[in-house]
């Protein structure tokens, strides 16, 4: 059984591998605002206008003067006369003089010489044109000001921004219709093994039904990118080859599960190398589970060859595609998963130079997080599947005690 030429610590083998891979334009497209969720900019955005556009109330009162209700109190209240209504949706004609107010609703325009707004919950009715105010309200209080949220021209969204609701929200409040995005990169995924059979198969002994290619899909296409399943692919150096070279012309990444180990079978890294320079950069990865990773360039596109059994494959999608989706997008920040502090349940060993990867199961218990370790066999991909998320050893520790604070990267959805 060959071996592996050198086993890189992943820190160091991803480093290499988006070092190598070359810096290439990725086209963009002008795309409607409400359909852009999860895309990611392609330029900068400014603020064509201010955001309020005008100053409005945050709740149902009365817009007053700030300085006619100092001092205010149950004991000692202020009493301002009502002058009117201000209608919603319009500009309002009134103008507050001291001692006088005007009933207001949430999303009203404030007019002109009101600063606050006082809350219908402090004031009581005395007659149909007058009210007591039990509360002061300072300057500014109960009021979002014109461009308290963004000033016309501000940046709102940088380039490199994977778009959340709430942009969305922001934009299309700003009267933005449009947004230019970059284009989802192509992702080709090839699944090879003789025993590997369609998810539709009817099982016969020996065979296993296809797991990484649509997980995989998942994944990519969660995380900005277009994936392009191109089947199942015979252990056959001819079939292999004629697959990879196919995606070469088709795709931006290529993915192939299995095939990535040390065997005798297993001659993924030898066919990659046959398809252009550099070819491998690294083949074997100190992290469990995935060490029998490959990490290529074949020409001026990437190629990564996963292990075949699904916890690995996902575990390694985490760590080495995320990242080189983050760069074909131009990614402006650092993008992980979210991340939730927890305490370890029980102790985890480990082994010092290597990175390992543990699923858990996150629960509450006295108010405290509490992180269940799954032990796992990387070919169970329910393991994965009953967990919350992963938590990572890192190459300088010998194991987590129990008790520890530990940062849970949480799956995504």
């Amino acid at each position: 059984m060959p071996e592996f030429l050198k086993l890189h610590p992943p820190d160091q083998a991803l480093r290499i591998f988006l070092e190598a891979v070359p810096i290439r334009d990725i086209p963009d497209e002008w795309m409607d605002t409400r359909q852009a969720a999860g895309k990611v900019t392609a330029e900068s955005i400014y603020a064509p206008e201010s955001l309020p556009a005008f100053t409005r109330s945050t709740v149902d009162g009365y817009a007053v003067t700030a300085r006619d209700t100092f001092g205010a109190s149950e004991s000692l209240p202020a009493y301002l006369n009502i002058i009117g209504e201000i209608p919603m949706g319009v500009e309002p004609m009134l103008l507050i003089h001291a001692g006088e107010a005007a009933v207001i609703h949430t999303g009203g325009m404030l007019p002109e010489n009101a600063d606050a707004v006082v809350m219908l919950e402090h004031t009581q009715t005395l007659a149909q044109n007058q009210i007591e105010v039990f509360r002061p309200a300072a300057p500014g209080e109960n009021v979002l000001l014109f461009g308290e949220d963004v000033h016309i021209g501000d940046e709102i969204i940088s380039a490199g921004s994977r778009l959340k609701p709430s942009d969305l929200g922001g934009l299309l409040a700003l009267g933005l219709l449009k947004v230019k995005t970059i284009i989802p990169p192509l992702v080709g995924i090839i699944s090879s093994g003789d025993e590997i059979v369609p998810p539709s198969a009817v099982l016969k002994p020996g065979q296993i039904r296809d797991i990484n290619s649509f997980t995989l899909a998942a994944l990519i296409q969660q995380n900005g990118g277009e994936p392009i399943q191109y089947g199942i692919i015979p252990d056959k150096v001819k079939e292999l080859s004629r697959a990879v070279s196919i995606a070469l012309k088709e795709c931006d990444i290529i993915i192939i599960t299995a095939g990535s180990s040390a065997s005798a079978r297993d001659f993924t890294a030898e066919v990659i190398n046959q398809m252009g320079n550099p070819g491998v950069i690294v083949h074997g990865v100190n992290v469990r589970p995935g060490k029998p990773t490959i990490l290529a360039v074949c020409g001026q596109i990437p190629v990564i060859g996963l292990p075949g059994n699904p916890v690995s494959a996902l575990v390694i999608a985490q760590r080495f595609i995320l990242p080189l989706l983050n760069k074909f997008l131009k990614i402006s920040h650092k993008s992980w998963h979210s991340t939730v502090l927890a305490t370890l349940s029980t102790n985890l060993p480990s082994q010092t130079g290597r990175e390992d990867w543990f699923p858990v199961h996150l629960n509450l218990v006295n108010e405290r997080l509490i992180a269940v370790p799954i032990f796992f066999k990387s070919n169970l991909i329910f393991n994965l599947s009953r967990a919350d998320g992963l938590i990572c050893i890192t190459t300088d520790a010998n194991g987590l005690a129990a008790g520890t604070l530990v940062d849970v990267h949480i799956l995504s959805l």
